[in-house]
């Protein structure tokens, strides 16, 4: 990769960026992170913050950027959603639509059950990273080649719903789970509520894929 020594930061804006675990893979990835949400939590985001619409923003402000990424809402493909049928948005497309004029390298992130909205999408699992200790299954959309690794098969059960965390179990950080203090060693993140924890994905997963983003961008400039 191209050093960044003695270079500014290349900028990227984190969409729908919540508390920020998306956010900080991408800020240990070498990027400047500037996240956007609805919702207020310049409290508990460890970067600049900007509560605002974020489709709006991007239309608005992306250009300044160099990257844009992205967690649009996932309520609307949970189980939960499938049970009650409560109203939420899709913000895949609207996302995308907003950003690929821009011409930027993008990268947006949702659900496995988000895969027919998505294009091309990579997967990421927590079995591929040592450091976590759960499956959490995401998807990754980006208009630059993204590698993963092999999809190792899972051994370690998982912890029910609910249920508190249990030696040899892989954490379920989800809904009302159990073990605030277990659930950040096994994302990788330490400093979110279980709201917020319950929303976020590990920051490894984007420091990995940031890390290829990076190089492509740095090879364009490069070149």
């Amino acid at each position: 990769m191209t050093s960044l020594i003695g270079l500014a930061r290349p900028r990227l804006l984190d969409l729908f960026c919540r508390a920020g675990g998306a956010s900080m893979g991408y800020h240990l990835a070498g990027f400047d992170v500037t996240g956007v949400d609805k919702g207020d939590h310049s409290g508990a985001y460890p970067f600049t913050y900007h509560q605002a619409d974020a489709i709006e923003f991007v239309i608005e402000y992306g250009r300044e950027f160099d990257v844009i990424a992205g967690s649009p809402p996932c309520q609307l493909f949970s189980q939960c959603h499938r049970i009650r049928r409560n109203d939420h948005p899709d913000l895949i497309g609207p996302m995308r639509d907003a950003v690929l004029p821009l011409g930027k390298p993008y990268v947006i992130e949702n659900v496995e059950d988000a895969r027919a909205d998505l294009r091309d999408p990579v997967e990421l699992c927590g079995a591929m990273f040592p450091e976590l200790n759960v499956y959490r299954h995401r998807l990754f959309e980006s208009n630059v080649p993204l590698f993963v690794p092999v999809h190792p098969v899972h051994v370690e059960p998982q912890v029910k719903m609910g249920r508190p965390p249990r030696p040899g179990h892989r954490m379920h950080v989800i809904g009302n789970f159990s073990g605030v203090a277990a659930g950040r060693v096994a994302m990788g993140i330490d400093w979110m509520t279980r709201d917020d924890l319950r929303e976020a994905i590990p920051p490894a997963y984007t420091h990995f894929l940031g890390g290829q983003v990076m190089a492509a961008l740095t090879g364009q400039r490069a070149a």
